[in-house]
């Protein structure tokens, strides 16, 4: 859900909560609390890190730029979203080539837990070709020697290999 949506539904919750206190429904209270509690703390907790990620699958990317947007304060979403958050940030700035900006999301991302081990990858692969963009050879080394240690893609694999001979070729 979008934050306009979460708000709509908001609405619509308080004046079923007028309804149900002007006519005693007294349990029926008690259960729209709730959801309007669950609404308010989707919307600090999740926000809209699932829709754009969904986005982010289509590439559609000016999509994902509004709903990560809507976000004010991403230090409020909880660590499963974060990560995604700052991924995606990361990209976004990447697509735009600000790549301190780009740096920045991506370590925040590398710090944040991740489930699995081919989407830590992608951040510390990001990491890498950003230094190696920045020349700085010795850090690009470093995000892939973290590599090693994760289960990889194929694919992840073989762009690995090219960073690394890239660094080989520098030194």
């Amino acid at each position: 859900m979008n934050t306009r949506i979460r708000f709509i539904l908001i609405a619509i919750a308080v004046i079923a909560l007028a309804y149900c206190v002007v006519y005693q429904h007294f349990y029926a209270c008690v259960y729209i609390l709730g959801a309007i509690g669950y609404l308010i703390w989707s919307e600090y907790r999740e926000g809209t890190v699932f829709l754009a990620t969904q986005a982010f699958h289509k590439q559609d990317y000016d999509k994902v730029k509004k709903l990560l947007d809507q976000i004010k304060n991403p230090d409020t979403l909880r660590k499963g979203r974060r990560n995604f958050y700052e991924f995606m940030k990361g990209n976004l700035a990447l697509k735009e080539n600000n790549i301190e900006e780009a740096e920045y999301h991506f370590q925040l991302a590398s710090r944040l837990p991740w489930r699995k081990d081919h989407e830590k990858a992608m951040v510390l692969i990001n990491l890498a070709n950003i230094n190696l963009r920045k020349k700085d050879y010795e850090r690009a080394a470093t995000y892939l020697s973290v590599t090693e240690k994760l289960k990889l893609t194929e694919r992840q694999k073989s762009i690995i290999q090219k960073i690394q001979k890239e660094i080989d070729n520098h030194k």
